[in-house]
C-alpha cells in the first residue's frame, strides 16, 4: 500500500502577507488531507550577530531589535494558530533563532516534514528578484519537497474549507 505523499507539513513564518497566505494554504492542505502542521517563525540572529560585527548595529541596538522580533514572531504565531483554530486544524508552533533556512530544514528534519511550505512573493518585488535568495537556499537544502505558494485565491479557498 501506497502511503499519502503529504503527512506532515512545515510552514515558514516571516510576517510578510506572503507568508500568512503560505499558512492559509497550509491549513487548508492539512484540513484536506489530514496532515500534521507546524508553523514556525525564525528571529534571524545570525544576520543580527553579523550587523553588529560589522558595526552596523551597536550591541544595544541589536538586542532592542532581537527583543522586538520575538515580540512580533510571537504575535504572528498566534495568529497563525487562531486562523489554524477557526478551521478546526491543530497547529504546533515554534519560535527559533539562528539563521533562518538553517532553521527550519532542522525544525523540517526533526519532525520528519514532507513537505515545507514558503510565501509566493510580494506584488512589489523585481521581476528578476522573484525568487529570492532565502527561497533558493531552502529548494536546494531541504530533504523534503518545498511548495512555493502563489495560488491566487488562497484567501476564497480558506474562507471555503
Amino acid at each position: 500500500m501506497i502511503r499519502a505523499p503529504i503527512s506532515n507539513i512545515i510552514v515558514a513564518i516571516s510576517g510578510s502577507e506572503a507568508s500568512v497566505q503560505a499558512a492559509k494554504y497550509s491549513v487548508i492542505m492539512s484540513k484536506l488531507y489530514k496532515c500534521a502542521l507546524s508553523a514556525v517563525y525564525v528571529i534571524d540572529s545570525a544576520t543580527l550577530s553579523q550587523l553588529t560585527m560589522s558595526r552596523i548595529f551597536v550591541a544595544d541596538e541589536s538586542a532592542s531589535f532581537e527583543q522586538s522580533l520575538e515580540r512580533n514572531g510571537k504575535r504572528y504565531l498566534a495568529f497563525i494558530s487562531e486562523l489554524a483554530l477557526s478551521k478546526g486544524v491543530r497547529i504546533e508552533t515554534e519560535l527559533k533563532r539562528g539563521a533562518v533556512c538553517d532553521e527550519i530544514i532542522a525544525v523540517a528534519e526533526a519532525k520528519k516534514a514532507d513537505l515545507i511550505v514558503l510565501g509566493g512573493w510580494e506584488k512589489d518585488r523585481c521581476a528578476k528578484d522573484i525568487i529570492s535568495h532565502l527561497h533558493r537556499e531552502m529548494i536546494v537544502s531541504a530533504k523534503c519537497s518545498v511548495l512555493v505558494a502563489k495560488e491566487k485565491e488562497i484567501d476564497s479557498m480558506f474562507r471555503q474549507i
